[in-house]
This record gives C-alpha cells, structure tokens and sequence, in this order.
C-alpha cells in the first residue's frame, strides 16, 4: 500500500501559476500509476492528468491540456502537478491518487489511494 499526502496549493491571480506536490510513502512507489483529479464545490470529481509506472506515457483532461504538466521523479517519491495560465474555472480542491498497473488512468474507480487533497483557489 501506498500513503499520499499533497501539497502547494493556495491562492493565484487568474494567470498564474502554482506546482503541486504529491509525496508518497510505501513500497514499490515506482510501480504505481499517479493520477490528479479535482473537485470543485457541487462537482463530481474529475479527472485532471495521470501518468503511468514508467513516466512514458501521460494523459490530459481537454480542459488542461497545454497548460497543466504532469512529472514524477521516483527518486524523490514524488509527483509534480504544474498548473500554468490558471483560470477561475480551475478552482478546486485537488487529489493524488495511486494505482499499481496502468488500468483506466482517467476513470475514479480505478484507484486504490487518495491523498487528503489540497485547494487551489484562481480569483479573478
């Protein structure tokens, strides 16, 4: 199992920018998928970006695609989430998730840990 604990987010300007942070604890962290969803007040939560195992491959929800940035360094135990050009739509408190495979990365269900999730407020 996995433990998740994220961090960075706060208050930007519409604009903006802001990197999140998704540090792990537990074993065999390189094999886990990483996955970003958020949920805004009233929302579903949805999905944001994920990255598999290797780092190779990496998935967009079109609202963030260009400029949200997925990495992950498993060094570090550790998954990066750079959100650029932040517009208020964006607002949300956001999670990390893990799940071991690649599975359906961008589909809730498919995860097995959650983070506590972090808020991100975009004022306008």
């Amino acid at each position: 199992q996995v433990q998740l604990v994220e961090s960075g987010g706060g208050l930007v300007q519409a604009g903006g920018s802001l990197r999140l942070s998704c540090a792990a604890s537990g074993r065999t962290f390189s094999s886990y998928a990483i996955g970003w969803f958020r949920q805004a007040p009233g929302k579903e939560r949805e999905f944001v970006t994920a990255i598999t195992w290797s780092g190779d491959v990496t998935y967009y929800a079109v609202s963030v695609k260009g400029r949200f940035t997925i990495s992950r360094d498993n060094a570090k135990n550790t998954v990066y989430l750079q959100m650029n050009r932040l517009q208020p739509e964006d607002t949300a408190v956001y999670y990390c998730a893990a799940v071991v495979g690649v599975g359906t990365l961008t589909r809730v269900d498919a995860y097995d840990y959650w983070g506590q999730g972090t808020q991100v407020t975009v004022s306008s």
